[in-house]
């Protein structure tokens, strides 16, 4: 059931799209994380201000939620975006494991601006020696053994 302050939220996080399109920050792209009916963090697009691929909206919020709650998890959280989370985001979004998104936009939408990740989902798909960027395996066997110490290291913190 969709309430009254889940449209306040929306409307904020569509409010920051705009915020950060004016401001140069980067796309036409907002997101807020929710707590207890309160917002902990919100985040525009930054990749072209920040010079950083990874400054979408809503791992921008979940960065500034997680360093303000002090966890690397969104418990009991809410993300409301602008729009339907690319792939990256939606990979943020499930490490972070909030209880729901809200979104305004579909990826359809971004689409018809220019914002297209179809081929993202295209190539998550293809074989690793068919993807459109080389990935060359290098080193496995050294690798892996920093996975078995991963498996008997004392201490560690599961995720």
């Amino acid at each position: 059931m969709i309430t009254e302050k889940d449209k306040k939220f929306i409307n904020r996080a569509i409010e920051l799209s705009q915020q950060g399109m004016d401001g140069n920050a980067g796309g036409p792209f907002g997101a807020i994380v929710v707590k207890n009916g309160e917002i902990i963090a919100e985040g525009f697009n930054k990749v072209t201000s920040s010079n950083d691929p990874t400054a979408h909206a809503e791992v921008v919020a979940i960065r500034e939620a997680c360093k303000k709650l002090n966890s690397f998890q969104l418990e009991d959280c809410i993300i409301y975006t602008s729009c339907e989370p690319c792939p990256m985001c939606l990979g943020a979004i499930y490490w972070a494991r909030p209880k729901a998104v809200y979104y305004a936009c579909t990826k359809e939408d971004a689409a018809e601006i220019g914002f297209d990740d179809q081929f993202i989902y295209e190539e998550i798909e293809s074989e690793i020696g068919k993807r459109k960027v080389k990935f060359i395996n290098l080193g496995r066997e050294e690798g892996r053994k920093v996975f078995k110490n991963w498996e008997t290291k004392e201490g560690r913190t599961d995720y």
